[in-house]
């Protein structure tokens, strides 16, 4: 491609030389002969510490910032002016502007981001279209599956992934738009048809610091809306009308307790589902929990503002799957039920054990839980407390610890605990051990919350991934507990 055409739309601050471009990388490692490198300041890594490595493996032309003083080898440098950005606008440029062929909804938020995609993707794809998907779980193009690293993929990866959909026939992209992928501008340059907000509570501060900060980086999504785009927003959060005040999209809303444009009421539910009122029609949905009732809401929403057929959307709702690792829940021996939830947040944890405690459990609820390491540590103590007030027993645990101490993380957790609260608490590091105690200790009738970890199969143990899936230890012990009975 011609460099010119890369360029298109990126601040310069230097001319440069018509050439012919055919590969585009901002990793030095993966440069070649007549690549066009660009060096991107990240939050950990500074690209331009790497522009020689880049030029030593073949890179010709070099975008930057700055340039620096120890330039080894040859190679043409273009500076501008911000270089998150111009990687955005000149990775759309390479893939041909693809979000401009598809319909491309974002959802950002604190919790649900991943429901509501997902089930948007599930939603569409019954009602005869294909989509795509962007996810915390997995990256779909129409059926096919790729595993995904970040919630919301690189500007290169992420142009790449909506060409393929485009290529492929995809009218719809459904995706997460993490508080860190706006802030580092990896959706500049995308044109989206509409942007969904969830909820804002306790998370990531260990990257924003301020809730402030945090605040605003969700917020620059609905800023940047074009005027033809839609902004759905939860009125039912104290933030959701501060998302929208400065869009230039067309507000609609969603909400469980107040007047809005969609609207939906809890009319019965168990361990299988929900009855739901929504917008003044009925719907069975094999969710439970005024968290996902508010996040069907939004999915039904934003049916109707992508032009979806109520009757046709309705009908397909009641047939939604839930997400993996999201409530899902497993049946073991004298009524005992185990449910896998990612809650790794004070609000979603919340959420979740109430949902539970109004199932009214005949025995406990019993609540297995963690904080992640070299994350927000302020979160920790505030965990502990909402898991010690909601639940009748808490085995505070490992979740995925990475470089620091499991057990300093655990004191962590049970400093926000009260007398009574550590009274019923178990602490134990090993995960498989406490999911399996929280099972066999078990009494009849009682419902056993995971949380933390959801989806993932893993554990990051001192930077080392480690196989361990919530689920199949949940299973293990089910048949531990069966086999005891016998």
């Amino acid at each position: 491609m011609k460099l010119s055409r890369l360029l298109h739309n990126v601040e310069l601050c230097s001319p440069f030389k018509e050439a012919e471009i055919g590969h585009i990388s901002c990793d030095s490692r993966s440069c070649s002969k007549g690549s066009l490198f660009i060096a991107v300041r990240g939050a950990d890594t500074d690209g331009h510490t790497y522009i020689n490595k880049a030029i030593e493996n073949g890179a010709s032309h070099i975008i930057c910032e700055e340039i620096p003083a120890d330039v080894q080898g040859k190679a043409e440098f273009i500076l501008i002016k911000e270089s998150r950005k111009a990687c955005a606008t000149i990775a759309a440029n390479h893939y041909g502007n693809p979000s401009e062929k598809l319909r491309v909804v974002a959802v950002t938020g604190t919790n649900g981001k991943t429901s509501i995609a997902t089930l948007l993707y599930q939603l569409f794809t019954m009602l005869g279209y294909s989509c795509g998907l962007l996810s915390t779980i997995a990256n779909y193009v129409g059926e096919k599956r790729y595993e995904t690293i970040n919630t919301t993929p690189g500007p290169l990866e992420l142009n790449r992934l909506l060409a393929q959909m485009a290529d492929e026939g995809c009218e719809f992209c459904f995706m997460e738009a993490s508080s860190h992928a706006i802030d580092q501008q990896r959706t500049e340059g995308i044109h989206f048809t509409g942007a969904v907000f969830t909820n804002l509570t306790h998370d990531h501060l260990d990257y924003h610091k301020t809730f402030a900060n945090y605040l605003a980086s969700k917020k620059k999504l609905f800023d940047n809306l074009a005027p033809d785009a839609f902004a759905l927003t939860n009125i039912d959060d104290r933030n959701g009308e501060v998302m929208v005040q400065n869009t230039k999209a067309t507000i609609s809303t969603y909400s469980c307790r107040n007047w809005a444009d969609y609207r939906v009421k809890i009319l019965e539910k168990t361990i299988e589902g929900m009855l739901l009122n929504i917008n003044g029609t009925e719907v069975w949905c094999r969710f439970i929990g005024t968290h996902n009732a508010a996040n069907l809401t939004a999915v039904y929403g934003t049916a109707m503002l992508l032009g979806a057929k109520e009757e046709e959307t309705i009908t397909a709702m009641s047939r939604l799957q839930s997400v993996a690792g999201r409530l899902e829940y497993f049946k073991g021996e004298d009524d005992i039920i185990a449910a896998v939830d990612y809650a790794h947040t004070p609000d979603a944890l919340e959420n979740v054990l109430k949902t539970l405690q109004e199932l009214e459990p005949q025995g406990d609820l019993v609540c297995v839980f963690g904080c992640g390491g070299n994350r927000d540590k302020t979160k920790r103590p505030e965990m502990g407390a909402i898991a010690t007030k909601y639940a009748g027993r808490v085995i505070v645990t490992s979740d995925n610890p990475r470089f620091e101490d499991p057990l300093e993380i655990i004191a962590d957790i049970k400093a926000g605990m009260d007398i009574k609260g550590k009274a019923k608490s178990l602490f134990i590091p090993d995960r498989t051990e406490a999911i399996r105690t929280a099972i066999l200790t078990a009494k009849p009738g009682s419902i056993i919350l995971v949380a933390g970890k959801g989806h993932e199969d893993y554990q990051i143990i001192g930077g080392v991934k480690h196989h361990l899936d919530d689920k199949e230890i949940i299973k293990e012990s089910f048949m531990m507990q069966k086999e005891a009975k016998n």
